[in-house]
């Protein structure tokens, strides 16, 4: 299952299953890195007329493909960098009475910057089996396959060999709506050699990871929108991982700015921190499938204990919602263990609408676009308030000057944003009734917020910079050169090449004739200048 970490990647399920899909975060033995090493020295030609290193076409996918195995004594031992990294195990279990613990444990780990959760579970499920049974130079091959893959290009349609497979699949943007997938269905003509379709490459099954607890699904929102502390207890590493990713994405449109770890094990780095009772639990979603966390994480404010999921159209049994102080014994029922106060009212007409799917047997695909259209229209209706005041910070266009630097955003005034409320709050959108207020005043303390607001401020910052360096492109800087000395010239000259580098360092959105507008200004004004100045002006940087 997807797993995401600092540390490195771990054995996943111990289900006594010959071959299953698991994930995991923690610290572990590889007994092979097969790619993703340093490249090449030698230039190759991709077929698609460009030079590329050696891996470089398998970089813009993964970082490195690892055969882990499971030392007994050692546990998980292998250091990555400290950035994150999603890691998609296959994991595979035999029974072997030679062994201590009467089993061969093995895994495939991919370890990528991209949080493609289904799409590259399907590519596990393509390569990890033939990989078992012939070992290295087919993993070789399959990598191989991947280094010749296009770059995944946000909003481009793609078709991906690998071993003898060919995948379609598209790449996700920051503008798609969850839920909804824009890849072009195939006809019988066309694409014949397309094997699998995938209609989301990100996507998990929301309804099934929901499903024992979508009563309590708008509370398990709140709580993932606030950034509570939050631990999901569960049977394996691919249930824990699902759910744990199930929650992050509810709330999306928003980004969940706080930690998660889909699988988090004993051995992590970060097991002591989490686990002290010394100081409060931080902003993290928890998954663990330890019995041994039951009682070292019951200082936690909200824990979600889950049975086994059901397969797709069967449906388990509806946990309750139970004080923590019952969470005491290794062997405690499923519930959501908290003593939280939801600040909205329950929904009863999407509780009413997937009951009735379930009736009906519904396809958990069919539940799951419902859940999600749900929690997209809440967090909309969350949002959009929050989007209008920010707007408002913004200095109007008018006051931008080409000769001034650019005005400063407004503060962000909570109790202003709160009189806002009062006429274009949440209710213009939503049915739900509650404490709207005190759930925003409990969000404007949240590291989500916090995210959220610092994101905001930079991409308005970047229109400010981008809107005056439009006003001094529609300025006449020949005429005003003429009413300047040198001195001053050269100073905007000099000035005027430092904001080209910012617009193209932070990428600015400008319009796309806007700089080379001010490139052609750049140059008039240096061919104006004496010719001792031009020589200067012209190696100082490039116009």
């Amino acid at each position: 299952m997807a797993l995401r970490g600092p540390a490195g990647l771990g054995p996943g399920s111990r289900r006594p299953l010959d071959e299953a899909v698991a994930g995991a975060v923690g610290r572990e033995a590889p007994a092979l890195l097969a790619a993703g090493g340093a490249p090449e020295d030698d230039e190759e030609d991709d077929g698609r007329g460009r030079g590329l290193l050696r891996w470089d076409g398998f970089s813009a996918w993964l970082h490195c493909v690892c055969v882990v195995g499971f030392d007994l004594e050692l546990g998980q031992a292998v250091e990555k960098d400290p950035a994150y990294f999603y890691g998609y195990v296959y994991f595979r279990q035999v029974r072997d009475k030679t062994l201590k613990r009467g089993y061969f444990q093995k895994s495939l780990v991919l370890i990528s910057k991209l949080p493609y959760i289904h799409f590259f579970h399907t590519v596990l499920k393509q390569i990890a089996p033939e990989y078992f049974e012939k070992s290295e130079p087919y993993l070789e091959a399959a990598c191989n396959d991947v280094d010749r893959w296009p770059a995944p290009v946000p909003g481009k349609t793609l078709h991906l060999p690998i071993m003898g497979v060919v995948m379609k699949v598209r790449i996700p943007t920051c503008h798609d709506k969850p839920g909804t997938t824009q890849i072009v269905q195939l006809t019988q003509q066309a694409d014949t050699n397309i094997s699998v379709i995938l209609p989301t490459v990100h996507e998990v099954d929301i309804f099934r990871c929901f499903c024992p607890v979508f009563l309590h699904s708008q509370m398990l929102w709140e709580l993932v929108l606030l950034g509570e502390p939050l631990v999901v207890m569960a049977p394996s590493p691919s249930e824990s991982s699902e759910t744990v990713l199930a929650l992050v994405n509810c709330i999306s449109p928003l980004k969940y700015f706080s930690d998660f770890r889909p699988y988090f094990t004993i051995h992590d780095s970060e097991f002591k921190e989490y686990t002290t009772r010394t100081q409060a639990p931080p902003s993290v979603i928890l998954g663990v499938t330890n019995p041994f966390f039951a009682k070292t994480l019951q200082h936690w404010p909200h824990i979600i204990r889950i049975g086994d999921l059901k397969p797709t159209g069967e449906i388990p049994k509806q946990v309750k919602v139970k004080k923590l102080k019952n969470l005491k014994t290794l062997d405690s029922k499923p519930g959501v263990y908290t003593s939280y106060k939801p600040y909205l009212n329950r929904d009863e007409e999407i509780i009413k609408q997937l009951q009735k799917g379930v009736q009906q047997k519904r396809p958990s695909e069919a539940q799951s676009v419902i859940l999600r259209r749900y929690f997209l229209e809440l967090t909309q209706s969350f949002i959009i308030p929050l989007e209008r005041y920010v707007a408002s910070l913004m200095p109007l266009q008018k006051s931008i000057s080409p000769w001034k630097s650019p005005p400063q955003l407004r503060q962000f005034l909570p109790e202003e944003f709160m009189k806002t409320l009062e006429k274009t709050g949440p209710q213009l959108t939503s049915r739900i009734k509650g404490d709207w207020i005190g759930l925003y005043r409990h969000f404007l303390k949240s590291p989500n917020f916090d995210g959220w607001f610092k994101t905001r401020r930079k991409e308005m910052i970047q229109k400010l910079e981008a809107l005056h360096l439009e006003a001094l492109c529609e300025e006449d800087l020949l005429l005003w050169i003429q009413k300047h000395t040198e001195v001053e010239t050269v100073d905007l000259v000099l000035k005027l090449k430092n904001k080209l580098l910012q617009a193209d360092r932070e990428h600015l959105p400008v319009k796309p004739d806007t700089m080379e507008k001010l490139r052609t200004h750049i140059d008039a004004i240096i061919l104006a200048l004496p010719e001792d100045l031009q020589g200067i002006l012209l190696k100082t940087g490039m116009t």
